[in-house]
């Protein structure tokens, strides 16, 4: 096959996680060293940058500071939440796109980011295709949510899990320093898979009681009555409850939990997302006004999604390999693919990279197995810890500076700008 010589164009979408710039950086690298690359550019706020022409000259950074971007959380290159609607019937954003791209001769485009990105991402491959625009388009995992279809797991995860289990175990001590009873209700992000909360179970694989009493997850239908008397039992027998819960959790009818105290759900972002949060603190309050004992309704928010000081070794190293793969597949001449995880068999874990079409994944969900949560729903079984104990493992050994974390700062010249 033909080199295909020209400009690579790289964006960030979606929520940010730990380790989406390492992602970010191994395309990066491995595109810098390619001599088809003539420049490796990247997109200001993903796809809004595109649109708005705010690009910048990456081949203008400094490789040092560019290398500090693996242990660098959210993402340096800015982010967007941005629907593109169907070329079909409003081709307006894609005859932009499609003059950006020519403005810098963009042969190789990578957007790093999770179902709603993989959507944008076929969406502009076959745009491009029909208008015989030759350009290599290739997503790269990105998500703590892990809901991703046909990869195993997804960059992001392991961190955020990690985070959400050393949460637990510590949350766990402090809810038991008193001698009077406690409730403890810890909302988890989630909105339709709970693999992330399922991760608070990881505090409680080696002694029980560092772990969460309940978790409950959007897979199965939430009751409240259930809820009460799977938290009345709990307390009677050991005097202090923790809960796990996926702030997406819903009723049998589909109707979200968080709505029976708020009506904030009715807010939607671009890709018809409902809002959420405070659904901790409503439902500690909700087991208090039988139990009367002292509550607290914790709601981790961002913290969970950045929080790099324990980001998993495992995923760092997945992350930068995503995105190192991404660019050898578009090299060797693949594109409208995703790069995927694939677990090999046996019992010391291994992964190697594979890919996907994107409109596989394009607006697809991966939920937990059915058969990994209790029967009762309030609970997650030993495949689920099997699967998701490798991710977390490994210290990541960041340079730090006075103490604290030395982050990547970037110079984001903005391209076309005198050097």
């Amino acid at each position: 096959m033909k080199a295909l010589v020209g400009a690579v164009l790289i964006g960030q979408s979606g929520g940010p996680t730990s380790v989406i710039n390492a992602s970010a950086l191994g395309c990066i690298e491995t595109a810098m060293a390619s001599a088809n690359v003539t420049k490796v550019y990247g997109a200001a706020h993903g796809i809004k940058g595109v649109l708005n022409d705010e690009i910048y000259d990456l081949t203008q950074e400094d490789p040092a500071e560019l290398s500090l971007m693996r242990y660098t959380p959210s993402s340096v290159l800015g982010s967007c939440r941005y629907k593109l609607a169907d070329f079909m019937v409003d081709d307006t954003d894609y005859k932009r796109i499609l003059d950006i791209f020519k403005k810098y001769d963009i042969r190789y485009f990578f957007y790093i980011g999770g179902n709603d990105s993989m959507d944008t991402s076929s969406k502009i491959s076959s745009y491009l295709s029909q208008h015989d625009y030759e350009c290599r388009v290739i997503g790269i995992p990105k998500t703590i949510d892990n809901d991703l279809a046909a990869t195993d797991h997804c960059p992001g995860y392991g961190s955020a899990a990690k985070y959400i289990a050393t949460t637990f175990m510590e949350v766990s001590r402090d809810a038991k320093v008193y001698d009077r009873g406690s409730i403890t209700v810890i909302e988890v992000m989630g909105r339709n898979a709970g693999w992330l909360t399922a991760a608070s179970a990881l505090a409680g694989i080696r002694y029980k009681d560092h772990g969460p009493d309940l978790v409950y997850l959007p897979e199965v239908p939430f009751d409240m009555s259930n809820f009460l008397s799977d938290v009345s039992r709990v307390y009677e027998e050991q005097g202090d409850v923790l809960v796990a819960v996926s702030e997406g959790i819903k009723d049998k009818n589909g109707t979200y939990i968080v709505s029976y105290f708020s009506d904030q759900t009715k807010e939607k972002d671009a890709f018809g997302h409902a809002k959420m949060g405070g659904l901790a603190a409503n439902l500690a309050e909700y087991a208090n006004a039988k139990l009367k004992a002292k509550v607290r309704g914790i709601e981790l928010s961002l913290l969970q999604r950045c929080a790099a000081h324990l980001a998993s070794a495992t995923d760092v190293e997945e992350a930068y390999l995503a995105g190192k793969a991404a660019f050898e597949a578009a090299e060797s001449g693949i594109t409208d693919k995703m790069i995927t995880f694939e677990r090999e068999p046996g019992e010391i874990y291994k992964c190697k990279t594979g890919l996907v079409d994107l409109v596989e994944v394009a607006n697809a969900e991966k939920k937990v197995p059915r058969e990994w949560i209790n029967d009762a729903g309030n609970g997650v079984l030993q495949p689920f810890i099997d699967y998701a104990l490798p991710l977390i493992n490994g210290e990541v050994d960041r340079p730090t500076e006075n103490g604290l974390p030395r982050f990547a700062r970037l110079k984001r010249v903005k391209a076309g700008s005198a050097e």
